[in-house]
């Protein structure tokens, strides 16, 4: 990586006393299918840096985007009702404004009093958010001291609240949630305790390909699960039937395994799965053998062996990283692969780091969250960090502190 995330600046270590901050994190909870917050997981995560900022007598912008309304105003992806449950949880009033940037906004921000809160309607309702607009990025930075990113989940976009708004206030700085972040991934890659083990679920190969070489140069096995996995055996020459299976990879499935084998990292695919005679919830279903997958039927979830198989692979394991679920994890008949994985991992006595969107709801549904050593609020940026990637966000961070240090 070209950025050295050690030298990043965090809140702590410049002076926000009295200072008007713009915070951005990521309150894009998910929500009922009636409007209500179904998990407040992302909102308390930033609370420390909020609680902090307080006790600092800051005023303080909150800034973040819900879903993809594609910059058109949509009440049902408006931020009010996590102003609501933040006041709750902070037991202090937030005041929320029915836009993000404009005269009202501009208003706010001048006459915003010592510890006041105030939190800026959806970012992404305004075009200029997503082109990482320049005139955009100034209105949300006018008359702000400090600028503190503590949006972890898009630190991979190159968004104007992310990244061009670095340029145009005095100071920048990451917050504590951005900071445990960096310092857990960092801890599990840089110098993990051995065994290091990765496990790497979901459907497509394609999505998941420069986490698993770039992995290939630091772990010492590599579990594969997840429609993936069908990639990998049909490019072995196995008979897969309607599973998952992307083509187009099959040379670079087989690049995989052979790189796996001359780095000597062991690796597992499933060995048996459960078959469905259709992609449906409630489809027949049977578990086979790998090499007995019916011709009509789709695998939809790794099978009892393959998950005894995996469980004695991370058997005194000391560091796991986790990116992905096991099977289709949506539909409850096929969820028991991915839940019988939590529940190796959580017991397991390795330092375990888990990001991505399924897998993480996986452990909250199974109560084991406790037990996870970490679990990511990032599951985009979690993946580009597995590939070595520079996120745009601590691009901008250090870009910011290089010209106004």
């Amino acid at each position: 990586m070209s950025i050295n995330y050690k030298d990043l600046k965090y809140i702590d270590t410049v002076d926000i006393k009295n200072k008007r901050l713009f915070i951005r994190v990521d309150f894009n909870v998910p929500l009922t299918e009636d409007g209500a917050i179904s998990d407040d997981t992302r909102i308390r995560s930033v609370l420390p840096t909020i609680n902090y900022a307080l006790d600092e007598g800051a005023s303080i912008i909150l800034a973040s985007h819900m879903a993809r309304p594609k910059g058109i105003k949509n009440p049902k992806f408006s931020l009010q009702i996590v102003a609501k449950r933040l006041s709750r949880l902070l037991d202090k009033e937030v005041i929320f404004v029915n836009d993000c940037v404009g005269p009202s906004v501009d208003e706010y921000k001048k006459h915003l009093h010592k510890e006041e809160i105030i939190l800026l309607e959806n970012l992404r309702f305004n075009p200029g958010e997503e082109k990482n607009d320049d005139e955009f990025a100034k209105l949300l930075a006018q008359d702000i001291d400090v600028y503190i990113n503590d949006a972890f989940a898009v630190a991979h976009r190159n968004h104007a609240s992310v990244s061009a708004i670095t340029k145009y206030v005095p100071r920048c700085a990451a917050g504590f949630l951005m900071k445990k972040e960096l310092n857990y991934f960092t801890k599990a890659t840089e110098n993990p305790l051995r065994p290091f083990i990765a496990i790497i679920g979901g459907a497509k190969v394609s999505s998941k390909l420069g986490a698993m070489s770039n992995l290939l140069d630091k772990v010492d096995k590599l579990i594969i699960g997840g429609g993936m996995a069908f990639t990998f055996l049909k490019a072995l020459g196995y008979e897969v039937g309607k599973s998952i299976v992307e083509n187009d990879m099959l040379r670079t499935a087989l690049d995989i395994l052979q790189k796996a084998k001359e780095k000597g990292v062991k690796l597992f695919l499933p060995v048996d799965c459960v078959v469905a005679n259709k992609f449906e919830p409630k489809a027949e279903s049977r578990i086979v053998p790998i090499q007995e997958i019916p011709k009509d039927w789709i695998a939809m979830d790794i099978g009892p062996a393959t998950n005894v198989l995996f469980s004695l692979a991370i058997q005194g394991a000391k560091t796991i990283i986790w990116n992905g679920p096991m099977g289709v994890y949506e539909f409850e008949g096929f969820s028991r692969g991915t839940l019988s994985m939590v529940s190796h991992v959580a017991n397991s006595y390795a330092l375990t780091i888990v990001g991505g969107g399924d897998t993480d709801v996986a452990i909250h549904e199974a109560g084991e969250s406790a037990n996870i050593s970490y679990i990511s609020t990032g599951g985009g940026a979690f993946l580009e960090l597995l590939e070595g990637k520079e996120l745009p966000a601590l691009k901008a961070l250090q870009e910011c502190l290089k010209v106004k240090e």
